[in-house]
Parts: structure tokens; sequence; C-alpha cells
């Protein structure tokens, strides 16, 4: 079922394109068809750069080039996209790696592997607090 307003473009970072693939399909059941990819942080940056109507990242933590986090510390300290949500999905289930994402600024967390219905609970609960 989709999520009503959530018709905006998002942002999906992560290495291996068939996680990128499971999460746009999730995205398109809950109403999304604006999605774009990077491969890493380095390319979403490019990609934010080219793409300034983003409203919504979700992004991998272990990535080459650069990491998620890297890439969330980026993305808070510009102005253009300091305010943009972000999840941050890792296989890290640590809670040292869950504060240091907290911390750096990530609205969410979403540890793998994930169904379909936690993605969607976790997406829900970053746009409710957003209200």
């Amino acid at each position: 079922m989709a999520l009503p307003g959530f018709e905006m473009k998002i942002l999906i970072v992560d290495d291996f394109p068939t996680m990128r693939k499971i999460i746009r399909q999730v995205l398109s059941q809950i109403g999304s068809r604006d999605v774009i990819e990077a491969s890493d942080g380095r390319v979403a940056l490019s990609v934010l750069k080219e793409n300034p109507d983003v409203k919504f990242i979700i992004s991998d933590w272990n990535m080459p080039n650069m990491t998620g986090v890297e890439l969330l510390r980026a993305i808070r300290s510009n102005p253009a996209h300091s305010q943009v949500p972000f999840l941050m999905v890792t296989a890290e289930a640590d809670k040292e790696n869950i504060v240091e994402a907290v911390k750096n600024g990530a609205n969410n967390y979403i540890v793998k592997p994930f169904n379909a219905a936690t993605l969607r609970e976790k997406i829900e609960k970053v746009f409710s607090t957003r209200r």
C-alpha cells in the first residue's frame, strides 16, 4: 500500500546492485517512483549535485571509496542537503555503530537482512517524526 505524500525523489546508495534493486522494489510498493541510485558515497555526492531535489537518502554503511557514515557527515555539513532525511542500512548491529550513525545525523537505522515490512516501518518512522 502506498504511503500518502511519498512521491518524492529518493537516492539509494549501495555497492551491491541486488540490494539497490530490493530497496527500489519496496519503495515502489509504497508509492515512490522517482528513485535514483549510486554505487558508493563518492558517486552519491556527484548524484546529489546533479539532483538537488532529492528528498530522502537510503544508504549502506559499508561501501568502497566512501562509506555511508562518511557520506552522512558530508551531507550533514552541506547546507544544501543537511536536512535531507537519511536512513542508514547496514549489516553492523553493534550498538557503537548505531550510536555513531545517530550522532552523525542519521534519522533511522536498519540492520540487514531485513524484509519489506521492516524497511517500510523504518521509512514511516523517519517521516512521522519530521511532521
